[in-house]
């Protein structure tokens, strides 16, 4: 891609957004030059055009109104891209040509995409998706993660981040998740708050901050949110330093928007001067770190992803110790991962089936009004009960027990 930098003071030149070549699908790449009369003049060509060649033209036609471009020429090399990502990327490419545009075309808001977010809710799995890499994004939801992450930070290169940005906002308003969290990894700093200008009303549920350093920067992403929507848009920190390891019961108890807190191994095992290793000993105290600060503020606590996408085996052994950390969660790159991470996650029959007798046994002895609940030849405190009261709601969410169990006998 070119580079197509524009000042805010009307400039106008040639600008490009998205990628082109034979190998390019579900995405398109568009051109766009001012020209002073002439209207606006359409070259259009698309793998799908005995199909869709008029209907793309007439997207664009209607595309340049919204915009308010008068005369230009526009370009479309058209991979069978879906009309939420022509739109992007028609508007990136005048964003772009057209210094200071003010304008957007937004796509019809899917009704599919109004699920509000709720703050309680299982966050086992979180499948990242690159933020510029439409053909990622649309069956998304057939994986069944427990949230995607439209990544705007790491997966998305410098000069790509405007027409990402545009490119998820759209996303957020077209694409059926089938009910996974909506969340939006944002960049670092002061484009982490531009990113949340150009999204925080548009569908998300929660917001990823990478590289967290101390609570004022959640702070900051919080602060930035309120004068931006009236929605409830929750937020995850990701502590990625030996810095932010030290900090990290301030940052999960930043805001009240704070549902969660992760570590970013990867960056963090880099900070520390050390390689990551599948033992974990060299991330083990700042693991255990994360758990007791999510624990003290109320919040979840989500380990860090597996990098490994062929190793099932080591996933799954990486899950477990993270479970049996205190671990609620973990993170996913490749669909391949979501299954095993919920299977390690989801409590396992013998724990249903514990927890089950806990729950039946303090039933029983409060209708007796009993203080003391025994089980067997053990007796069972209050914190065993919540725990084996949060186990059997997992089950029932997890469809590995049915919600009337106890009348079903199942």
């Amino acid at each position: 891609m070119s580079d197509t930098a524009t000042t805010e003071t009307g400039e106008r030149r040639a600008a490009e957004a998205g990628p082109r070549g034979e190998r390019v699908r579900s995405d398109c790449w568009i051109g766009l030059t001012p020209e002073l009369s002439g209207g606006v003049v359409l070259e259009v060509s698309s793998t799908v055009e005995s199909t869709y060649g008029r209907s793309i033209r007439a997207l664009c036609e209607q595309g340049a109104r919204a915009l308010g471009i008068e005369h230009a020429r526009i370009r479309v090399e058209d991979g069978g891209a879906l009309p939420f990502v022509l739109m992007a990327r028609l508007e990136a490419a005048a964003r772009r040509a057209l210094g200071g545009l003010e304008a957007r075309w937004l796509p019809e808001c899917a009704q599919a995409c109004r699920e509000p977010a709720r703050r309680e809710r299982r966050r086992r799995s979180r499948l990242y998706l690159p933020g510029d890499q439409p053909k990622y994004m649309t069956n998304a939801g057939l994986h069944v993660p427990d949230a995607v992450i439209l990544d705007l930070e790491d997966s998305v290169p410098p000069g790509a981040k405007d027409t990402a940005r545009i490119l998820v906002r759209n996303a957020l308003r077209q694409v059926d998740f089938r009910g996974a969290e909506r969340t939006v990894r944002i960049n670092p700093g002061s484009l982490g708050l531009t990113d949340i200008d150009e999204l925080a009303d548009e569908n998300v549920h929660l917001i990823l901050i990478p590289k967290v350093e101390s609570a004022e920067e959640v702070r900051a992403v919080d602060a930035r949110l309120r004068e931006r929507t009236e929605s409830a848009v929750y937020l995850m920190p990701i502590i990625e330093s030996s810095r932010g390891v030290m900090c990290a019961s301030e940052i999960a108890a930043a805001c009240e928007r704070v549902v969660a807190v992760t570590i970013g191994l990867e960056d963090y095992t880099a900070d520390v001067g050390v390689p990551r290793t599948e033992e974990g000993r060299e991330s083990l105290w700042a693991r255990s770190m994360i758990v007791n600060a999510a624990r003290a503020a109320g919040v979840q606590a989500i380990d860090s992803v597996f990098s490994d996408v062929a190793d099932t085996v080591g996933l799954r052994r990486s899950v477990l110790e993270a479970k049996a950390l205190g671990f609620e969660g973990a993170g996913c790159i490749h669909p391949r991962q979501v299954r095993v991470v919920h299977e390690a996650f989801d409590p396992t029959p013998e724990e249903v089936l514990r927890a089950r007798q806990i729950v039946c046994a303090f039933r029983e002895a409060s209708e007796h009004g009993l203080a003391v609940v025994s089980l067997g030849s053990k007796m069972i405190d209050p914190p065993v009960v919540e725990r084996a009261l949060k186990t059997v709601a997992q089950a029932v969410e997890s469809g590995l027990l049915a919600a009337d169990w106890e009348e079903s006998g199942d």
